[in-house]
C-alpha cells in the first residue's frame, strides 16, 4: 500500500495547522482527505476553498441535489467515503 506523509494535529504549522483547525470547527473531526494535503497548506486550503464554492457557492441546483452527484459519482468511482 503506498505511504503518503500526513502532518499530525501537533506538528502541522502554517496554513496546514490553521485549515485543521478549521476542519475540527466544521465537522469535530479531520477527514482523510483533508488530512493527506496537510503536505501542502497552499493546496489544502485552495481545495477547500474550492470544495466550498462547488457545495456551498451559487448554483442552478439544490445543496442536496449537488450532495447527491457527489455521492453518485463516489460510489461510480468505487470511493468508500
Amino acid at each position: 500500500m503506498p505511504y503518503i506523509f500526513q502532518h499530525s494535529d501537533d506538528d502541522a504549522t502554517g496554513i496546514a495547522k490553521k485549515e485543521l483547525e478549521a476542519a475540527y470547527q466544521r465537522a469535530g473531526r479531520v477527514w482523510n482527505i483533508v488530512r493527506i494535503m496537510t503536505i501542502n497548506g497552499y493546496v489544502l486550503r485552495e481545495a477547500m476553498h474550492l470544495y466550498g464554492a462547488v457545495m456551498f457557492g451559487e448554483s442552478p441546483l439544490t445543496r442536496a441535489q449537488r450532495e447527491m452527484l457527489a455521492t453518485v459519482v463516489s460510489r461510480k468511482n468505487r470511493c468508500h467515503y
